[in-house]
């Protein structure tokens, strides 16, 4: 059974190994100031207490929370986990009455692109030469709607 819970500092070792399968382009050591400055928004999916996915997101502005980045180890994809992970950082968001989601993806991801789409992000924007690797990025956004339950 997958568990998607708040990052602990034993993660982390773990948590690099996903970035590093994942990414070429970050800084591993972010994630210890994202945890540091903004705990509640690093998030980990865990299967028989062993680490197959994160998401890392935080408050960008008053309106919006920005998803840095999120991965699943290879062997664990098309599961539903990266979804999971997702609808939670993206309730991370509501909690905090924030209105909007954002991220980039490169503009050659086009399978990252496809599964932001079926979570209802647009692209908004080409930002060019968005990485280090002079590739362009695709800022994509989606509006955060909070699910009200009303008791009568």
């Amino acid at each position: 059974m997958i568990v998607i819970r708040n990052f602990e500092p034993s993660d982390f070792e773990e948590v690099l190994e996903i970035e590093s399968q994942a990414f070429s382009e970050h800084n591993p050591f972010l994630y210890m100031n994202f945890y540091e400055m903004n705990s509640e928004g690093f998030l980990v999916a865990e299967y028989n207490g062993y680490i197959v996915g994160f998401v890392v997101g935080y408050k960008l502005s008053e309106t919006e929370g920005r998803i840095f980045s999120l991965a699943v180890r290879d062997g664990f994809r098309s599961m539903g986990i990266g979804a999971r992970l997702m609808d939670s950082i993206l309730s991370v968001f509501i909690c905090k009455l924030l209105t909007f989601a954002s991220l980039e993806v490169r503009i050659t991801n086009t399978r990252a692109q496809d599964f932001y789409k079926r979570k209802n992000f647009v692209a908004c924007w080409v930002q060019h030469g968005y990485y280090s690797d002079g590739e362009d990025g695709i800022i994509m956004k989606k509006r955060l709607t909070p699910s009200i339950s009303l008791s009568l």
